[in-house]
């Protein structure tokens, strides 16, 4: 297994069985899934899977089971950085590390609130950062429960300082993109793109990958992209507008979605969820996910990857 992060990875969801329990047997069949359809890592334990909605012990309990499914064919990071209390987020991201993972990735919101500045932010990163010394750390701009970028100046620290190797950026800009691939330029830190309008040209200027929530449907696309965008610029437009477009999908009542989804193709599972309504996926969010697989399939055959 390679050092570098770099690749397509998904933002692992959580299935669960209908009495709201965690499906371990689901999640060791999804790591499976993901690993068979050419995933190079796995972000377990992330706003997809629902991290602020499980308890401390789920999140744990989650890690461990990717972990050990994946079996070191893949490298797996994981969050679960959900609490407001620094010192509270300081035992979470400890306990989180003794996993196995091999990295934790750290929230940007959580390192300050909404109302508080750059000096708040950096303070607790030091901390964290000074408390937990052996560990890995990436860092994700998830947007729930606000949106939290991270300047230039605290990007080009921790990238020279070597105290990121990950960034799940949700900037959504090319503009900023193109930016930062300038300010971690000769570090270790890896730029992965939660967004597929911009993640074409995100790659052609230097970034490392792709980690976002269309993984969970078509993760072997967005592997083909990956590895021949370079080749043929005509062809890797097409399919980066194809990928562009079925990702209007995450709005559609994602992560059920994503969960009837896999019901329709290769893993049965509840569309049980904490954090929405079943209800929400209504008969026309049904034929929207039929149509999305019949487009699936028609672009497989067309790029020659396995049905």
């Amino acid at each position: 297994m390679q050092e570098r992060y770099y690749g397509c990875w998904p933002t692992m969801i959580t299935p669960f069985t209908e009495d709201n329990k965690v499906d371990f047997a689901g999640v060791r069949k999804l790591t499976d899934w993901y690993i068979d359809r050419g995933c190079d890592g796995i972000f377990a334990v992330c706003q997809s899977s629902e991290m602020f909605f499980l308890s401390d012990q789920e999140k744990l309990d989650i890690a461990k089971a990717v972990v050990e499914a994946a079996a070191g064919r893949v490298k797996v990071i994981a969050s679960g950085h959900t609490s407001d209390d620094h010192a509270k987020q300081i035992a979470e991201l400890g306990a989180m590390a003794e996993t196995g993972v091999n990295a934790v990735v750290l929230v940007s919101n959580r390192m300050a609130k909404q109302d508080e500045g750059a000096d708040v932010f950096n303070a607790n990163a030091q901390d964290i950062f000074a408390q937990l010394p052996s560990v890995t750390f990436g860092l994700y701009e998830c947007p729930y429960p606000y949106l939290r970028l991270l300047d230039d100046e605290f990007l080009s620290w921790a990238a020279k300082e070597d105290k990121l190797v990950f960034l799940k950026d949700v900037s959504c800009s090319l503009e900023i993109e193109k930016r930062r691939v300038e300010l971690v330029k000769g570090t270790n830190l890896a730029l992965f793109n939660a967004n597929t309008a911009t993640v074409l040209d995100s790659w052609i200027a230097g970034y490392h990958g792709y980690n976002g929530v269309m993984a969970n449907f078509h993760i072997d696309i967005y592997k083909w992209l990956y590895e021949h965008f370079r080749e043929n610029e005509a062809l890797a437009r097409e399919v980066s507008d194809f990928l562009t477009i079925a990702g209007v999908s995450e709005a559609r009542s994602y992560p059920v979605n994503a969960k009837y989804h896999y019901n329709l193709t290769d893993i049965p599972m509840s569309l049980v969820t904490r954090s929405k309504s079943v209800s929400l996926l209504n008969e026309n969010g049904r034929h929207e996910i039929a149509s999305l697989i019949r487009m699936e399939q028609a672009m497989r055959t067309k790029l020659g990857l396995k049905q």
